[in-house]
């Protein structure tokens, strides 16, 4: 595992998920650190282009311009050493205006609150926001402390060499 950032805090992508447009990928910040670590806000993010530019963006706190149930109000987080905390960002591949090109960020970077480090984090893809121009984020919330940490689904398996068969039917029978 890797050490523990001077903030005493790592942020990763649990993954991500898109249907009919609407994307969202999870964040886990992990209280690496010996000491308890306080949240209460939201993320900080920043989404760059393929050669680490900036792409300017609004970014939503909460989810109502983007989508609905994921609006909880922030509240104060203490993590103990080893604790979790998550939190979701979402976005639309949405194009409402021809005449606008479409925005594809390639990187993402996270900080825990404003004025923190920020770390970078796997996008799982790309960060295709059409040209709405904004992205939003959940507030961070503790994880069950009874749920496992998340990890990344398993490739699936490689097909077999060996080519299946089917018998013919018998004709005796």
């Amino acid at each position: 595992m890797a050490t523990c950032p001077a903030s005493g805090v790592r942020i990763r992508s649990t993954g991500g998920d898109a249907a009919m447009g609407l994307r969202a990928l999870g964040l886990e910040l992990v209280n690496c650190g010996d000491s308890p670590y306080q949240l209460n806000g939201y993320p900080v993010l920043h989404v760059f282009d393929e050669q680490r530019e900036p792409i300017l963006l609004r970014v939503v706190n909460g989810a109502k311009e983007i989508t609905s149930g994921f609006d909880q109000p922030p509240r104060k987080v203490t993590l103990a050493p080893q604790e979790r905390a998550t939190a979701v960002v979402l976005w639309r591949n949405l194009v409402t205006d021809s005449t606008v090109v479409a925005t594809n960020g390639e990187f993402l970077t996270v900080a825990p609150a404003a004025g923190q480090p920020a770390e970078e984090v796997d996008p799982d893809g790309p960060v295709d926001l059409g040209n709405t121009g904004r992205i939003g984020v959940s507030a961070w919330k503790k994880a069950d402390p009874s749920t496992p940490a998340p990890t990344r689904p398993a490739p699936p398996p490689a097909p077999s060499a060996v080519p299946s068969s089917v018998s013919p039917p018998d004709s005796r029978l």
